[in-house]
This record gives C-alpha cells, structure tokens and sequence, in this order.
C-alpha cells in the first residue's frame, strides 16, 4: 500500500525562495509540494482546489501580510503553519504574534545568503514539516526552531557530570524543558501558578533575540514574575528564569541557595540552550531539591538530562502524549526509565505549585 505523502504550499512574495523551498521539500521521498503563491490572496484561491497538510508561509508580503493570513487560516480551517521568514531583533514582537496566532514553528532566515542558508537547514526543515504534519494542531502548538550545527555533542560540551548527591536544602525548584508546542504550553502553565509557587527555571529552544520578548509577554500574563535569565539570577519562590537564546543555562549551588549562570557554549543535541545542560545542572547542584518537567517537543534532548536528575534523587515528571503537540522528548525520556510519572499538561500546575 502507497503512503500518502504530506501536502505542503509555499507562500513567500521572493521567487528565489520558492523555487530553492519547493526543490528541498520535493526531495523528501515523502513530501510533496503541491502549489505555490507570491502572496496569501493568490494562495487562498488556489489552496481552495487542494487543501495542504502543511503551509510553509513569509511573513512581509503584498497585499496580505503572513501573521493576518495566519489568523485567517487558525480561525477557518486550522492546519499547522511553518514560518519562514527573515525576521530580525526588531521582528521579536511578530515572533510572539506568529506564535499566539497559532505558527507551529518559525525559521529565520538570513537577509542575505538566503539559498545557502536553505539548503544548509534543509534537513530541519524537512523534520519540521514531518511533525508538522502529525502534530495535532487544536492542542497548543508552537515555537521558533532554533538554528542548529551538523555535529551533535552532548552535555559533556559544557560541564561534566558530578555523580554527588545533594544534601536537603530548604530551598526547592522545579527545572522545565520544552520544545515544539512549549510556548504557548508554557503559558497555560505559567500563568496558572500562584505567587508563592516554588521557583522555576526553564529551558524553552528558541533562537537568539526572541527569549527576552517571549519573557516580557509571560511576565503581563502571569501572577507570577518571568523574566529572561541574567548571569547570578537566584531562584526564588514566585519567579521563573527562562534561558536566553544562543545561551546554555546552568543552575549552581551557593550555601542553600540556588543560582543560575548563563553559559556560551556549542550547542547540545544541535540545540542552545539544551535542556540536557540545565538538566545536569540541576541534578549536580540540586539532586532531591528539585523536581524535573519535561513537555513536549521533537527529538530527544532532556531525556538523558532527566535520567540523571532521576538518578540523583529528584522528582521527574513527562507531558502525557494526549496533550503533546508532538510526543518526542517526553517519549525519549520515558524509554529511558527516566520518569516517574506521567502526567497531562492541566496537572503541571498544581504539581509546580506543591
């Protein structure tokens, strides 16, 4: 029996982009590009004879700019929306707006060298439109992909494993890593907590620039305070730090406190900040002081960061695949035997806030 292939329409106003975007996903064996447009208007018409699985879409286009048609798409027929667009330091805001309107992943492409830069992420793409596809859209999706190296290191890249328990601490927190879906996961976990909740780091990929934006808007959305990680920052009761793109984020131990330090460092799983950095971080510093969430996302990384926080005596807890956007990471860090529950992503809250 012949599989269906996935259905994916381009949309960007640069013709150059469309034709390099429509050669690379057309090579996937299982992909096929079945139409083009310059701008959401043409797009709309033709997409109306034969419906894609997944858009691939500009932002800065004529006549209908990308982040309307998106809301467009998400209000009449939701269907998972890829962002691929040259978005700068001051397009963080459209950033935020592509991913409240429901964008399931965004990519930032270069101003320059544009079709060097598409054919080197090729491979990420393709896996973004995969899990695009499968990604079940009505749950909560959504983050930018950050830019990755071919060369995938581990945790061992940034700081070693220290294999100590800690000793009980007054102080307790609770580390979360999350991927694709996790932005818009976050803030229904976020924003759900009270002020006296523990503290709580976080490691959310997404890329350079982005973080301190996405940081401001959960900061006016939550009772709590969310701000982007500062070298020294202390974890406390009632704040959670979120690790800045294009930087690791490391949780040290200061008499029986808990401090954070923001680390320059190669990516980790082709990802910076990794959430198996933090992880092992917290399990050197933390040990049973502190207790593990990982949501969902693609790929792998946490779950080796979690078997270890695991190992070291800490609590460690994976989104349920039901209310994933894509059941990848937790998945990894269950087969590992790295978590000790299971759990959906309304019950993330009360277990933060215990």
């Amino acid at each position: 029996m012949t599989r269906t292939k996935i259905k994916v329409f381009i949309v960007d106003d640069s013709a150059v982009v469309r034709q390099v975007l429509g050669e690379l996903m057309n090579k996937a064996p299982d992909i096929d590009v079945i139409g083009q447009a310059m701008d959401p208007i043409f797009a709309l018409e033709r997409m109306q004879k034969q419906w894609p699985d997944v858009i691939l879409l500009d932002v800065e286009m004529p006549r209908m700019d990308g982040i309307t048609f998106l809301k467009k798409i998400m209000a009449e027929r939701p269907t998972p929306v890829i962002i691929c667009s040259s978005l700068t330091e001051k397009g963080a805001e459209t950033t935020m707006q592509a991913l409240g309107a429901g964008a399931f992943a965004i990519f930032t492409k270069p101003t320059l060298g544009v079709k060097g830069f598409l054919e080197a992420a090729s491979q990420d793409l393709v896996a973004a439109v995969r899990a695009a596809s499968a990604a079940k859209i009505s749950k909560v999706p959504r983050l930018p992909l950050p830019a990755r190296t071919s060369e995938k290191f581990t945790a061992d890249a940034v700081l070693a494993a220290s294999g100590k328990a800690m000793a009980v601490t007054t102080d307790r927190f609770t580390a979360i890593g999350t991927s694709t879906g996790g932005t818009q996961a976050l803030e229904f976990v976020l924003a759900s907590l009270p002020r006296t909740c523990p503290g709580i780091v976080v490691v959310q990929h997404m890329p350079e620039r982005f973080t301190a934006a996405f940081a401001e808007r959960l900061d006016s959305l939550c009772e709590i305070r969310v701000r982007e990680a500062r070298p020294g920052d202390r974890v406390i009761p009632g704040q959670a730090i979120i690790a800045p793109g294009g930087k690791h984020l490391v949780v040290k131990r200061s008499g029986a406190q808990y401090h954070v330090d923001v680390v320059g460092a190669p990516p980790v799983n082709r990802h910076c900040p990794s959430v198996d950095v933090l992880f092992r971080s917290v399990a050197n510093a933390a040990g049973a002081n502190a207790r593990g969430v990982i949501m969902t996302g693609m790929g792998d990384d946490g779950a080796r960061g979690m078997l270890e926080m695991h190992e070291a005596g800490a609590q460690t807890f994976a989104q349920d695949e039901e209310s994933c956007v894509v059941f990848g990471m937790p998945k990894e860090a269950i087969r590992m035997g790295a978590v000790d529950r299971v759990i959906s992503l309304k019950e993330i809250p009360e277990l933060i806030a215990r």
